[in-house]
């Protein structure tokens, strides 16, 4: 018998909800729908668009098993959103929640597609001239070794195999969705796997794997993964 698995992901520009049809295995997930979302109105689309998907398939909220929700980084604004309504629907239905890391889903979806294994650093362009890095192994479960924010010269020295401080560092199989980003690595000598954005198909996809494993997090235990700290933490930090 299958269960229902909703996924969601608001931390970028645009985002989406997923509804999945769930069963124990390995390869117990057949996505029913993809929904994407508009950027900037996360806000007032989220729970009217769930409850849309569901009654589009003659479903009830109360037929969702567990929940799949990207935690950051990414937007503030976006997260805050997305991470609030999992939160409100998680405790009403008493269900649990798999809080995904948007680099994770960038490092799961390169080894899916076989495009990349063993060691995996994951790219993000996070603005301002900053790149969200994230350091995985799938041996075949995923361990993550870092996710950091880092400048542009410090990843592009990530890329090459050297370390921020200088270290020799292990090789990596370098995969974004960022064409920039991607630009800037091969511009410097280096492979780098461009990817599609991961959806939330993927997110429901890799938080299944989370849920059978017991990597849960209940209600009040969902944080968001912010790795760079908000204009207001930074602005409010006392001069040294």
């Amino acid at each position: 018998m299958s269960h229902l698995l909703l996924a969601t992901d608001t931390s970028g520009k645009n985002g989406s909800i997923a509804l999945a049809r769930v069963t124990p295995g390995p390869s117990g997930v057949e996505i029913v729908e993809v929904v994407p979302l508009a950027g900037g109105a996360f806000s007032a689309q989220l729970v009217p668009q769930i409850a849309a998907l569901l009654e589009k398939y003659g479903y009830r909220k109360s037929d969702l098993v567990a929940f799949a929700v990207v935690s950051g980084p990414g937007s503030f604004t976006g997260l805050r959103v997305g991470l609030a309504a999992i939160k409100a629907l998680a405790e009403a239905l008493q269900r649990p929640i798999a809080a995904i890391s948007l680099l994770e889903a960038v490092a799961w979806s390169s080894t899916v597609r076989g495009a990349a294994r063993g060691r995996v650093l994951a790219a993000l362009d996070a603005g301002r001239g900053d790149v969200y890095a994230g350091d995985y192994e799938f041996d075949p479960q995923v361990h993550m070794h870092s996710e950091r924010l880092l400048n542009r010269e410090e990843f592009i020295a990530e890329a090459k195999g050297i370390g921020v401080r200088g270290a020799e560092a292990t090789h990596k199989t370098i995969v974004t969705p960022s064409a920039v980003l991607a630009a800037m690595v091969q511009a410097a000598g280096s492979q780098v796997e461009l990817i599609e954005y991961p959806s939330a198909g993927v997110i429901a996809r890799l938080g299944w794997e989370r849920l059978q494993r017991g990597q849960t997090v209940r209600p009040e235990e969902l944080e968001a993964n912010y790795i760079r700290h908000s204009d207001a933490e930074i602005f409010s930090k006392p001069a040294s």
